[in-house]
């Protein structure tokens, strides 16, 4: 884990310097105005930090967020219900034609992961997993036991864990295992932390989580081939709209970036903010 929060530091610092320097704040502290946003659990601890980081300098801007799976940030978008919602997958034609409106505001990955105590853990961090392993495991069930993802006589059987609710990380953990999420198999955990400390109390547990939720007691799993970063996204139906949201969305995209490596994640690409901000218009 160590390792590949390194990588994301060292890629996240050299994009940054890369980055449009000058957010054009009206420095109106005096903006007023309350913003909701809902919906992936991937972009929810980097949402908090964007909302508190940003009241230090609007603090008459209520920001009320909350989380519950790419699936309810979508919904809640369109139906208006929230000002943004928080989506960790890739937005669909359909999506789009019903007035969904995107900005990429970070990247990170969906990780393998499994007990630190887990019996044949050595094997595991020195051999890793193949990808055509973990389909024998989420998907056809084919491989039961501990022993026959490291070939040894470990006769330990396999605990798997996998989302309950609709959300990015289980699409894109699927689409990666070549099937939909609602071809995976094992037992259903809401949420990214939900999983995370189902893992954490089984040490015959195998599961997936977004990487910024490893925590102690947990284990990346090295998976060949890896799975590439992901990018996070807000959205809205139509252009917003409003001052309050308009701003926050700029400052986001420019000194908002320099909280992401510090988050765990992976800063987006200075040509990909600058097409969102021109898309958001004067």
């Amino acid at each position: 884990m160590r390792y590949y929060l390194s990588i994301v530091l060292a890629i996240s610092i050299g994009i940054y310097y890369l980055m449009p320097k000058s957010f054009a704040q009206d420095q109106n502290v005096d903006l007023k105005g309350h913003i909701t946003i809902s919906g992936a659990w991937a972009l929810y601890p980097m949402a908090v930090k964007w909302a508190e980081e940003f009241k230090k300098i609007y603090p008459n801007v209520k920001i009320d967020i909350s989380a519950g799976g790419a699936g309810k940030g979508i919904t809640d978008a369109l139906s208006r219900s929230v000002d943004l919602g928080m989506v960790s997958r890739d937005i669909n034609l359909v999506e789009i034609q019903k007035g969904i409106w995107t900005v990429s505001v970070a990247k990170n990955a969906v990780v393998a992961t499994v007990n630190a105590d887990n019996p044949v853990i050595k094997d595991i961090l020195a051999k890793g997993i193949t990808k055509e392993k973990l389909q024998k495991i989420f998907i056809s069930g084919d491989v039961k036991t501990w022993g026959q993802v490291v070939n040894s006589d470990n006769k330990n059987a396999i605990n798997v864990y996998t989302r309950s609710d609709a959300c990015g990380a289980a699409e894109t953990w699927a689409k990666y295992l070549g099937v939909k999420q609602e071809d995976l198999v094992g037992i259903g955990v809401y949420g990214d932390p939900g999983v995370a400390e189902a893992v954490k109390k089984d040490k015959f547990a195998v599961g997936y989580n977004n990487s910024n939720f490893v925590g102690a007691g947990i284990m990346v799993v090295p998976i060949y081939p890896a799975l590439p970063a992901r990018e996070l996204y807000l959205v809205s139906y139509g252009v917003p709209q409003g001052k309050e949201v308009r701003t926050f969305l700029r400052w986001v995209l420019t000194d908002g970036q320099k909280f992401v490596p510090e988050a765990g994640f992976i800063n987006v690409s200075p040509k990909r903010i600058s097409e969102d901000l021109q898309k958001m218009g004067k």
